[in-house]
């Protein structure tokens, strides 16, 4: 009877010791970083298809498709941008690798020129604070609270919305 008590807790100290194990197992898991790619997927052999002077948009967006974004004003460009994430647990995504393809055009709507841009144009901005500064005085959390009181009321006459003592509702509301 002793025998099998001691073979009972070694089976009790496996079993709590592979669940120990799975368990961190699987929190470890959930502590990777994600990795996404977001935007145009870029072929090299497509993009490198494109040639100024001999393609023009319709030969370019059979190739490539229709572009992420086109310019609104002044030279016709169309942008072809893919972007590579990643993040890490509780962090914002990070950039790690983008680029863009710009294919503009002349007049007639030929290939002009072709560019590639990566990473050496991409601005990070960081803000400083949380509040957006106004100009004035500043006011305390009560003022703003209770500040609109008695200057936002009742319309002068005793008219409502609607214009007359009837609302313009569908039910005189």
């Amino acid at each position: 009877m002793r025998e099998y008590g001691r073979i009972k807790g070694l089976r009790m100290k496996q079993l709590g010791a592979a669940s120990a194990l799975t368990l961190l197992a699987l929190m470890a898991g959930g502590c990777a970083s994600i990795k996404d790619h977001r935007g145009y997927l870029i072929d090299p052999a497509l993009t490198g298809s494109v040639q100024p002077g001999i393609d023009n948009r319709t030969s370019v967006e059979r190739a490539l498709g229709q572009p992420t974004f086109k310019s609104e004003f002044g030279k016709q460009i169309w942008y072809y941008v893919s972007i590579d994430t990643r993040q890490r647990p509780f962090k914002r995504p990070e950039a790690k690798a983008q680029n863009v393809l710009m294919v503009s055009f002349d007049q007639k709507g030929n290939v002009a020129s072709v560019e590639r841009r990566g990473m050496e144009k991409v601005v990070a901005l960081n803000p400083d604070s949380h509040k957006t500064p106004t100009l004035g005085r500043t006011r305390s959390f009560f003022e703003d609270l209770f500040g609109n009181i008695g200057s936002v009321g009742a319309v002068p006459g005793g008219q409502g919305p609607g214009g007359g003592p009837a609302g313009s509702g569908p039910n005189g509301s």
